[in-house]
């Protein structure tokens, strides 16, 4: 049997499937909390817009509380998630940075 070894800069990170999701975050660091709104969130990571950016690199937890309704239960899920943020970029008048989900766990 083969085993597949790939670095996390091999692993595609815009190829999940995007839900425009717009929840409110706190992403955590280890100096700093950074609140701000998802434009959209998949299995891999998620798009956020805040009025300040961890630097691309930066490793953050946080959670998300993915509402019944869009999850198809009956209960809200709550994801505790690990990542770093892979890029900034710049919409209209919107400060939005990328983060992969490295790790992550849920409750629901």
């Amino acid at each position: 049997m083969a085993t597949l070894y790939r670095s996390y800069e091999a692993i595609p990170v815009r190829a999940a499937v995007r839900f425009p999701l717009r929840l409110e975050i706190v992403l955590r660091t280890a100096d700093k909390d950074y609140p701000g709104i998802t434009e959209d969130v998949s299995a891999n990571g998620l798009l956020f817009a805040a009025n300040e950016l961890p630097p691309v690199g930066t490793e953050i937890r946080f959670e998300l509380t993915m509402p019944a309704a869009v999850m198809g239960g009956v209960n809200d899920v709550l994801l505790h998630c690990l990542g770093r943020i892979v890029r900034h970029q710049r919409i209209a008048d919107k400060e939005m940075a990328a983060a992969v989900i490295d790790e992550y766990s849920f409750r629901g």
